[in-house]
């Protein structure tokens, strides 16, 4: 009865001390915060040699040229969370499109000298619309989503996670 009453209250007390690991900057779970609404950044495009085609090397007898890139931001950001893995993080967003039908939803990196510098990982949501006319319909009908996989060498010098959309953008901060 003793040695059952002693383990018992070694287990317990052992137990009751796991209480703080929730609140701990070592538990993944706690590395980034909520998002928080930003205002969308512009990109300058340096249309110097906009009238110059792109050549590309080693384009071979059977090769085709890349398809034209249709995609536009989405209208705005609902929601942005990011859920840790054990080899990194998914970064999950979801937004309303303009009209019914956009298709081929996901997340873009940017990369620029700016992120870098400031240690920011910023994703803009592209999705395409088919060509012909669609109906605006209700929000909940335009909603689109999209995840990506990030990797563990890849947030070790993120300190910011934004996507940015038409309308918003939004962020999440390390903690």
């Amino acid at each position: 009865m003793q040695k059952s009453f002693t383990v018992i209250l070694v287990a317990t007390l052992t137990l009751s001390a796991c209480n703080s690991w929730r609140e701990s900057r070592v538990n993944p779970s706690n590395w980034f915060g909520s998002s928080t609404p930003a205002a969308p950044t512009e990109s300058v495009v340096n249309d110097a040699n906009a009238l110059v085609p792109d050549t590309q090397e080693g384009g071979g007898l059977f090769s085709r040229s890349a398809p034209e890139d249709t995609s536009v931001p989405i209208a705005k950001i609902d929601e942005l969370r990011i859920d840790p893995t054990p080899t990194g993080a998914i970064v999950y967003a979801s937004g309303t499109a303009i009209r019914q039908g956009a298709y081929n939803a996901r997340l873009v990196r940017v990369d620029s000298e700016e992120n870098q510098e400031n240690s920011v990982l910023e994703f803009t949501f592209r999705v395409n619309y088919p060509a012909r006319a669609t109906n605006t319909g209700t929000e909940r009908s335009r909603k689109v989503s999209d995840a990506i996989n990030i990797s563990q060498d890849d947030l070790q010098n993120t300190r910011l996670v934004r996507v940015v959309g038409q309308q918003n953008a939004l962020e999440s901060r390390r903690r």
